[in-house]
């Protein structure tokens, strides 16, 4: 059987099995309605990382030997990314340092079974530095468990982290099928399929939760073959896994500077004025008024998977020119601040980094 369907079914249905069983796991699985960032009205289950690493490992059985090389290497090294989210999706009580921690050695663990590290920036003096393995290996490993906290932070709509991983590695895939890598877009392509069959369950009306487990595991995935595409391949270099990825890598920078220019916040202390948040409030609310609170999450996320296909798209098309893709960076930069600051201020400018006058953390989400 093909392997993107195997694996795009085994995500659906065990999603779905999750969804139709909860109250058997649901005392340990559920994810309550309270906090700073829930916007959901009913306590769900948020163990959706189950069914996306089954399905995956169920597709690696039904994979060629080509793309089983590959793949199974990225499943063993992404387990403490994945067992780390998933204990706390049942505990409650994993810290974000020790989640961090967990992803940043899943990407020491990928190098250690492969030998692969990230040497290829296509920035010549940062490329001779890295030539040096151990300074390639902790930027590697810093990378991969940014890209992996990246996909975690944006993981707070029906359906958005699972079609933004969707989108980006669509992207890489097309990338590497464009340079002759089959085996790499395939194993792009079959991850993607995983997390639509999960998203086609979770998007829009979010019976079923990523949860912390899966959105490193996946997280972790897409970093890693961001890091294979350019150093399997050298006429790419890093800045298109960049680019493919930007829009991620921008949310933990916004976040983390808002973060530390508000008093009282640490840059892990979750908040609910990230892009998609001011997105649902500022968008979606104003549109679709009479919408039911569940649509109007779902509806949140196509608008982000916008934001996330057009560096992505970007990236596919300039994907070996680098001066292209760096100032792609610039201008998605200045692009993303000025929305950002348009949601927050009503103003199109580029101050949104000052953020002083961000939406207060008093103001609630519309229903």
């Amino acid at each position: 059987m093909n392997v993107f369907l195997v694996v795009f079914i085994t995500a659906l249905l065990g999603s779905l099995t999750l969804v139709l069983t909860k109250n058997l796991h649901g005392h340990f699985s559920m994810d309550s309605s309270f906090g700073v960032q829930k916007i959901h009205l009913e306590a769900t289950p948020r163990i959706g990382g189950v069914a996306i690493a089954l399905s995956l490992v169920l597709g690696w059985f039904v994979a060629s030997s080509s793309v089983q090389a590959i793949l199974g290497v990225m499943l063993v090294a992404g387990i403490p990314a994945f067992a780390f989210g998933l204990l706390e999706d049942i505990t409650k009580k994993v810290s974000v340092l020790h989640r961090l921690l967990a992803t940043t050695f899943s990407g020491v663990l990928a190098w250690y079974l492969t030998g692969i590290a990230m040497q290829n920036t296509g920035f010549a003096p940062v490329d001779w530095f890295l030539q040096f393995m151990p300074l390639a290996v902790l930027f590697t490993a810093f990378a991969v468990g940014g890209i992996a906290n990246a996909v975690n932070i944006i993981d707070g709509f029906n359906g958005l982290a699972s079609g933004a991983v969707t989108i980006m590695l669509c992207a890489l895939g097309l990338i590497a099928l464009n340079v002759d890598d089959s085996a790499l877009a395939t194993v792009c392509f079959v991850v993607a399929a995983c997390a639509a069959g999960f998203g086609a369950v979770n998007w829009p009306l979010g019976k079923i939760f990523l949860g912390d487990g899966g959105a490193y595991l996946l997280g972790f995935l897409l970093a890693w073959l961001a890091v294979l595409l350019p150093m399997r391949n050298p006429q790419i270099n890093a800045w298109t896994s960049l680019v493919v990825c930007l829009y991620p890598v921008l949310e933990v920078l916004f976040s983390v500077l808002r973060r530390r220019r508000r008093e009282g916040h640490q840059p892990g202390q979750p908040d609910k004025v990230h892009m998609h948040h001011l997105v649902h409030r500022r968008v979606v609310c104003k549109i679709w008024p009479s919408m039911s609170a569940p649509m109007k999450n779902g509806m949140t996320s196509p608008l982000c998977w916008v934001l996330v296909a057009l560096p992505a798209t970007y990236a596919v098309i300039f994907a070996q020119n680098t001066l292209m893709l760096a100032g792609a960076v610039v201008v998605f930069l200045l692009g993303y601040s000025s929305l950002y600051a348009r949601l927050t201020q009503f103003a199109w400018c580029f101050s949104a980094l000052t953020l002083k006058h961000a939406v207060s953390e008093k103001s609630t989400f519309c229903t």
